[in-house]
């Protein structure tokens, strides 16, 4: 629009409607109409109106799926209502009561009430200008530049990978450059990390990670703009490649095609780039952030690549998590290798305690993300599970033939102490076994049942403990009460002895324990036919 036509000739006219044309050579605004107008004399005035309907049709609405995302241009405070943020909804709907977040402060609030051009809605859509009236935040709280959201649906970041482009009226920039970067609403100093070069040229384009000096929020293909620290002017701007992204090392061939990727990679190339870049398991939803598609591309390219097998998926609860092909393989490769040292080490072990290999290899997962990737490999065959351990498929603990001779000694030892057995101690003396040898041989012989702790230090055979049950069971039937000292005499046994098995045969919930007196528990007597 050219403006205050009737305070100059026809030539000049000409002349300036001739450059604005030239200027806009080679942007996105190139063979748009220009029309001439005054405000005085009301010259043109329809015509611009009559453009505006013709431009207006021509403009597509945005979609209004996906999540909220309202970046903050202005906020002020209303007697009677509180805190009132304005800003153009860019994606999603917007209703009355609906929670948000305040981002990338992390704040939650929720909708009082909402406005569109002054007037009062129910629902607002991407697109329009939209004022909302927030409940339980002060306007200090949301500052210009905040972006309201959807709870959970941006992660702010320090570090954003972008496709850099360098006006022709810009100075070259040197890699490391100070700037000052404009993304939605917020204004933020980085610095420009040039991954493919040491310095750009004007009209030139780089792939460029910004360091920023605060977080930020954004989606891969959120465009912005970049002016110089000083003095301020507009220098260039691009587009969000990543806008959760990792630090790189510059000059790097792998880096460079990763960028490229997803810059302008399939949905499938982009999504097994993210899981790839970054090796772990990852919801839909956390996919969604990542990559920058949308809700429905994500999922639709999921399950193709769930059933082309590039993709696992690992369900877990009320969610499902997806693993690169690859990095499951590579995965299984470290557990295996792992598994068979420990199994070479501890042959008597049943396995590797599970949350020992998580703080090893998964710290990243957590306790139920790691057991059900375990489950996931237990179905391919790759590992056992137990309650607390994990181990090979093929394993079983056994012990070698020196152990075999050691433990059948042991054993004999237990059975001829009968009611009044060694200390272990003891026992691993006369036999010849000692420290670590000794220790993992008695886990052996108690998670084989070969041995019962009755107390802490304190070991019997199961013949003579079952013998004992036996005892103890027909004496109460008969007697209805038994003491610590007739248990003693009963056994031939002492009391050192006597005690410890009354206290185990009661945690077993065989006896129980009146005054100083056991008699058999109601689902013993039940067992023997007794009610006594």
């Amino acid at each position: 629009m050219l403006t205050k036509v009737d305070l100059v000739d026809r030539e000049w006219l000409d002349l300036v409607r001739e450059e604005v044309v030239e200027f806009l050579k080679g942007t996105t605004l190139e063979g748009a109409p220009v029309v001439e107008v005054s405000s005085v004399t009301g010259q043109g005035l329809d015509e611009l109106l009559d453009t505006i309907d013709m431009v207006a049709k021509e403009v597509k609405e945005k979609p209004a799926t996906g999540f909220v995302r309202l970046p903050v241009d202005r906020v002020f405070s209303i007697t009677g209502f509180g805190t009132v943020a304005t800003g153009t909804l860019w994606s999603g709907t917007l209703h009355t009561g609906d929670a948000l977040e305040i981002m990338p402060q992390k704040i939650s609030t929720r909708v009082r009430t909402l406005q569109v051009h002054g007037r009062k809605v129910e629902e607002a859509r991407a697109g329009q200008r939209v004022a909302v009236n927030l409940t339980g935040v002060d306007v200090e709280e949301v500052p210009r530049g905040s972006v309201l959201a959807t709870p959970g649906s941006l992660t702010p970041s320090y570090r954003l990978d972008v496709r850099f482009v360098l006006l022709r009226t810009a100075r070259p920039l040197k890699n490391r450059s100070r700037v000052r970067l404009h993304l939605g609403t917020s204004e933020i100093m980085c610095r420009v990390i040039l991954l493919d070069r040491d310095e750009l040229s004007p009209q030139e384009t780089a792939l460029a990670q910004l360091e920023l000096e605060e977080p930020a929020v954004a989606v891969r293909g959120d465009r912005f703009v970049v002016r110089s620290y000083s003095p301020v002017r507009t220098i260039g701007g691009g587009k969000i490649i990543d806008p959760v992204a990792p630090k790189h090392r510059r000059l790097r061939r792998e880096v460079i095609e990763s960028l490229l990727t997803r810059e302008k990679g399939t949905p499938e190339e982009v999504l097994v780039q993210q899981l790839s870049s970054r090796r772990t398991i990852l919801t839909a939803e956390e996919l969604v952030k990542v990559s920058g598609l949308d809700e429905n591309t994500v999922k639709k390219t999921l399950h193709s690549l769930v059933q082309n097998k590039q993709v696992y998926s690992i369900p877990l609860e009320n969610q499902v998590y997806y693993i690169l092909r690859e990095v499951y393989l590579e995965w299984a490769r470290n557990i295996h290798s792992m598994l068979q040292e420990y199994h070479r080490d501890f042959p008597l072990r049943e396995g590797f305690p599970k949350e020992e290999m998580r703080s090893r290899l998964f710290a990243g997962l957590n306790s139920k993300q790691f057991q059900s990737l375990l489950q996931v490999m237990e179905e391919d065959g790759l590992v056992k599970l137990y309650t607390q351990e994990v181990a090979l498929p093929e394993f079983t603990p056994k012990p070698n033939p020196k152990h075999e001779k050691q433990i059948q000694q042991l054993l004999e030892i237990y059975r001829e102490g009968d009611c009044q057995p060694p200390a272990w101690g003891e026992a691993t003396r006369r036999v010849g076994v000692e420290g670590h040898t000794a220790q993992e041989i008695l886990q052996y012989l108690l998670r084989k049942g070969m041995l019962v702790r009755v107390a802490d230090d304190l070991y019997f055979h199961p013949a003579c403990v079952n013998r004992a049950r036996q005892i103890l069971v027909d004496y109460l039937r008969e007697n209805g009460e038994i003491t610590v000292g007739e248990t003693r005499d009963l056994l031939q046994t002492s009391r050192k002895y006597a005690l410890p098995l009354l206290e185990y045969f009661d945690r077993e919930k065989i006896t129980r324990r009146v005054e100083d007196k056991r008699v058999l528990t109601r689902a013993e007597r039940q067992k023997t036919g007794h009610n006594r």
